[in-house]
């Protein structure tokens, strides 16, 4: 079993940052590939980017590759997204996921594990 709790959400300014964590339990946190999506109110939720145990291997949505940011590190079990350049629209509880494996990390039933999410607010 593995647990994710993120952390880092908050109330920012248009054009400001943020960098969320998402912390897992379990020991073989590594191996796994983690991803950051996010759910906006009435909006389905959706797949930011994605990074492979190596951290050499990085997956991103277009709208949010240059500003968004993914990394982990494995020795503090802990994966990171740094968001600049934040605007209104991007507003929406953000969550980290967890796939043992898989193909197509974009897609949300690839993951096996989710956090309970942390809320990320852009005011204009």
């Amino acid at each position: 079993q593995v647990q994710l709790v993120e952390s880092g959400g908050g109330l920012v300014q248009a054009g400001g940052s943020l960098r969320l964590s998402c912390a897992a339990s379990g020991r073989t946190f590594s191996t796994y590939v983690m991803g950051w999506f996010r759910q906006a109110p009435g909006k389905e939720r959706e797949f930011l980017a994605a990074i492979r145990w190596s951290g050499r291997t990085t997956y991103y949505k277009n709208s949010v590759k240059g500003r968004f940011t993914i990394s982990r590190d494995n020795a503090k079990n802990t994966v990171y997204l740094q968001m600049n350049s934040l605007k209104p629209e991007d507003t929406a509880v953000y969550y980290c996921a967890a796939a043992i494996r898989g193909s197509d990390y974009t897609q949300l039933r690839e993951y096996d594990y989710w956090g309970q999410g942390t809320q990320v607010t852009v005011s204009s």
